[in-house]
């Protein structure tokens, strides 16, 4: 159990938010937002001004941070950036693609659900079972 990854538990761990504004306003009506002393967020909102480089940026950052334990991205702003979005392979924190108001969720573009499928596929192939 080594090389458990641990989610720190002293607070809380955090959910980010990488999504148009009403759908990160939503989540922080919900409580998800937060501002730390260095008065970085949790959350970056997408309009028609953000760059690529600021979602990859925002991105990293957020998949490096030992405090957020789930990123949630919309799904529409995830292919703006799908080769970071599939090439990041660890378990915490969680990569999540919703749907946004504007953008629906198309199951075929999600990377993690791909992977679960995936793997699946290989267990049922592996024991006999299809």
């Amino acid at each position: 159990m080594a090389n458990k990854t641990q989610i720190r538990t002293s607070n809380s761990a955090l959910i980010a938010m990488i999504a148009d504004e009403d759908t990160v306003v939503g989540f922080l009506l919900a409580g998800v937002g937060n501002v730390d002393l260095r008065r970085k967020t949790n959350y970056l909102i997408v309009d028609s001004k953000t760059t690529v480089k600021q979602i990859e940026d925002a991105f990293k950052e957020f998949t490096t941070r030992e405090d957020i334990a789930i990123v949630m991205i919309s799904q529409y702003v995830a292919n703006m950036i799908r080769f970071l979005v599939d090439s990041y392979n660890k378990p915490v924190p969680a990569i999540l693609e919703i749907p946004s108001k504007d953008h629906p969720y198309d199951p075929a573009q999600d990377s993690i659900l791909s992977r679960v499928k995936h793997l699946f596929s290989a267990e049922s192939v592996a024991s006999g079972r299809r």
